[in-house]
């Protein structure tokens, strides 16, 4: 029988492999602002009242606490030259978090939540229900506004390192 330890070790291997693109989930309101670097971001469906998405974020994480007590929050998908902002997030500065930030370029969006300037996509949510599973917050948003920059390159996370799609020859 595998151990616990094991099993996790196994788990977090296999899950390195699965490359994924990087968001920074923002909020500001009457619990403060914050921000997190989070690689479980996913669409739920785009059908139904309005679209709406999932993120999970670890449940000692200040961004939690604040996103579920102003009840909204901007799902910001990063752009391929935005490795420094995924790293600020995700705390690998010296940045204190008050002052995240101050090192980017961001504004309100039209329900008052920080858009990451030069995300490749920012979905802007309102909160419909969170689930705490564990360690994490698993958080359903339904999205309120949309934007898109001219940018459509993504920045990706793979094999423990930052990664960029690729145009693979025959794939149309």
């Amino acid at each position: 029988m595998t151990s616990a330890a094991d099993l996790r070790t196994a788990f977090m291997e296999g899950m390195s492999r699965a490359a994924t693109f990087v968001a920074v989930a923002t909020t500001d309101g009457e619990g403060g602002r914050a921000g997190v670097t989070v690689s479980s971001l996913t669409s739920v469906s785009a059908d139904g009242e309005q679209p709406s998405l999932l993120l999970c974020i670890h449940h000692q994480s200040p961004a939690a606490a604040a996103i579920l007590k102003n009840r909204a929050f901007c799902a910001n998908l990063l752009a391929e030259h935005q490795q420094d902002t995924a790293n600020l997030f995700a705390g690998r500065s010296t940045t204190d978090r008050a002052e995240r930030f101050d090192r980017v370029a961001w504004e309100p969006g039209e329900i008052g939540q920080p858009f990451l300037t030069g995300a490749t996509a920012v979905f802007e949510c309102r909160l419909a229900t969170a689930l705490l599973w564990e360690t994490h917050h698993i958080i359903v948003g339904r999205v309120a506004a949309v934007r898109l920059s001219d940018n459509a390159s993504a920045l990706l996370y793979g094999q423990r390192a930052y990664r960029k799609a690729i145009h693979l020859a025959g794939d149309s």
